[in-house]
């Protein structure tokens, strides 16, 4: 019994909350999704409102896929706000006064329309040397106007590099802990979601970063379309059911590559005879190693959240509730 207790102690559980992204335009989940993010995460959301790009024949900043409702939220909600770096590229500062204006008029329009209250807005941009001033005007002002708490997207390279990147004037920062390799047409090369080799040159500089970090892990999959040799896309909707289909593809030596037997469309997709498909996979064995890896340069005594990419897509069949609960208990 001694023995029993001594285990469960060294193996306490984190404090993290859990949470889920939602990331598609029309906000519906279905029942087993809904179950989902009761059990898991308490009904705690981060629900993408709309992206903000560059019209160049306009050459304005405005917003595109503006989130639609066809069903009403019942969570605690973070609006998600995705802007390109692009926009920042262009625009002036008086640009970016007016752009954190506008942002925020929709933000509090479309959160007003269902009645949702929130208490902080997310931001996700992968700003640069050349528009880290911009963007970080534009979340100063934001948060001015807003009198809101803010967060940003973190890349690993800006953990790395944060005295040259800079560190946004945010209250949190969200580590996205995946799309940390390069998409490559070798077949034989590592998963690009997530390989623990490209993450290891990075993580241990997170003690030193400057802001606390929640932390946002992956649940999706996608493959890689490849034809002589050179990448074409990468599609999120041509899975394993489709590419174990024998009449089309043949498995290779490589796991996970399957080459076309035949010229086809799939899901709206062109596909010609001896086109390779590299199918990089989320599991809970790849989760585990991700969150063990992570984890170990994260103190446990600092309360975070851990935010799952993206429950819109997801298949409730891949991950089951105790699986993302002891994975968050890492934390």
């Amino acid at each position: 019994m001694l023995h029993l207790t001594v285990l469960a102690a060294c193996q306490r559980p984190g404090k993290a909350d859990t949470a889920f992204y939602y990331w598609k335009q029309t906000f519906s989940l279905d029942k087993p999704q809904q179950e989902l993010l009761q059990k898991v995460a308490g009904h705690k959301l981060y629900l993408r409102f709309f992206d903000i790009k560059w019209d160049e024949k306009a050459n304005r900043a405005y917003p595109e896929a503006v989130i639609n409702f066809k069903q009403k939220i019942n969570a605690q909600l973070t609006p998600v706000v995705f802007i390109t770096n692009q926009t920042f590229e262009k625009l002036s500062l008086p640009g970016i006064d007016s752009l954190a204006a506008h942002s925020h008029k929709l933000i509090t329009k479309l959160a007003s329309s269902q009645n949702l209250q929130y208490e902080q807005v997310q931001f996700d941009c992968d700003w640069n040397l050349s528009t880290k001033d911009k963007y970080f005007h534009f979340l100063k002002t934001f948060k001015a106007i807003s009198n809101k708490k803010l967060e940003a997207t973190i890349r690993l390279h800006q953990i790395k590099y944060q005295i040259k990147t800079g560190v946004p004037p945010v209250d949190r920062g969200i580590l996205m802990f995946y799309n940390m390799g390069k998409i490559s047409a070798k077949p034989g090369d590592p998963n690009s979601i997530y390989n623990a080799k490209d993450a290891e040159t990075y993580i241990s500089h997170l003690p030193k970063y400057l802001l606390p970090l929640d932390i946002a892990l992956p649940l999706f999959s996608w493959s890689i379309h490849i034809r002589d040799g050179k990448v074409i896309q990468v599609y999120g909707k041509i899975g394993k059911s489709i590419l174990s289909d024998q009449n089309n593809f043949d498995p290779t030596s490589h796991k996970n590559v399957f080459k076309a037997r035949r010229s086809f469309f799939t899901e709206g997709v062109y596909v010609k005879t001896d086109d390779l498909f590299k199918l990089e996979e989320t599991d809970k064995q790849l989760l585990d190693e991700a969150a063990g890896q992570l984890a170990r340069h994260l103190s446990k005594d600092e309360k975070r959240a851990i935010i799952y990419y993206e429950i819109g897509n997801l298949d409730p069949a891949m991950f089951k509730a105790k699986d993302l609960q002891e994975i968050s208990a890492r934390f």
